[in-house]
């Protein structure tokens, strides 16, 4: 079957095994600012919008290094929210979780977005105003260890530059703002998350190079391409690397593997069904009784 190739595709750039994430976000946050006010907003308004977040116990003991499990937390989530609030910059705690945050964007390609809560960033990005007072008396109370602050500055400079959300107090509601916030991290963990390949197998890239010639994704017509073959020479692995190159490209996307298997079971369809509303939905769940019901929920999706 010749086609012609429409679409240009990188499929070395897409890896070929990635972590996992225990949790969607994490919050840094500086908890006698904001843990009781705004942060808590909006910590209730993600899990509620089924965002696995994570959020730091009240009553851990507090200190200059942050704790092993923290550490832990923010290495297995994927997004972290920063709010930047007027103390921010006093704790060295919050600086030195700051730091590994940006340490996971660079090492892990995690996803950082600032909030400015009643500041300005220009304050954070330079270290002025309340900013630049904390940084002062660190400089002070460390002046054997200036490493650390610089490192310090880096992060907050770093983190600053990020594209991420300001709250202009007395021109906006906090709640709309929060709205806003959750409405954009939904719609950024939605971007599909790899699924896991087996390391360089032989022959892979000139095969799913065909596939995408063959799928001609970006034509004017829907295409469906079968991959057959005997078990084991690696259909499953051709069909995730090709769902990984071009995923990203639909705004829904599903992967079901052994669908055969699956619907031979009892309910096997409707549980099918079931899997690809809540993938398209963005894990809402919408109850499938029957294959009937399922095709025109699908329909409508």
């Amino acid at each position: 079957m010749a086609t012609q190739l429409r679409a240009s595709f990188s499929f070395s750039s897409v890896p070929f095994s990635t972590r996992s994430c225990t949790h969607d976000v994490f919050l840094s946050f500086r908890g006698e600012d904001t843990r009781y006010g705004f942060t808590g907003h909006l910590h209730r308004s993600l899990v509620q919008r089924g965002i696995n977040t994570f959020i730091d116990d009240d009553d851990l003991p507090r200190g200059e290094e942050i704790s092993e499990a923290l550490l832990q937390a923010i290495k297995e989530s994927k997004l972290s929210l920063v709010v930047f609030s007027e103390n921010y910059a006093a704790s060295k705690w919050c600086l030195n979780e700051l730091v590994h945050i940006l340490e996971c964007k660079k090492s892990k390609n995690q996803m950082v977005r600032p909030i400015f809560y009643k500041v300005n960033p220009a304050d954070v990005r330079h270290q002025r105003g309340k900013f630049g007072e904390a940084l002062a008396e660190h400089e002070r109370g460390l002046e054997g260890d200036m490493d650390k602050v610089k490192s310090w500055r880096a992060a907050l400079s770093e983190a600053a530059d990020l594209s991420g959300w300001p709250f202009s107090q007395g021109h906006q509601y906090e709640y709309e703002f929060i709205d806003k916030i959750v409405e954009e991290v939904s719609a950024q963990l939605k971007e599909p998350s790899y699924l896991d390949v087996a390391k360089c197998p032989v022959g892979i890239h000139s095969r799913v190079q065909e596939m995408l010639e063959m799928l001609d994704v970006g034509g004017s017509d829907v295409r469906m391409v079968g991959i057959w073959g005997i078990g084991g020479i690696g259909k499953t692995t051709i069909a995730k690397a090709v769902y990984n190159t071009i995923a990203h490209k639909f705004e829904c996307h599903c992967f079901l593997e052994n669908v055969r298997g699956g619907s031979e079971q009892h309910g096997g369809l409707v549980n099918l069904q079931n899997i690809i509303l809540s993938e398209i939905l963005g894990g809402k769940e919408l109850i499938v009784i029957n294959v009937d019901k399922g095709i025109n929920l699908l329909r409508q999706s």
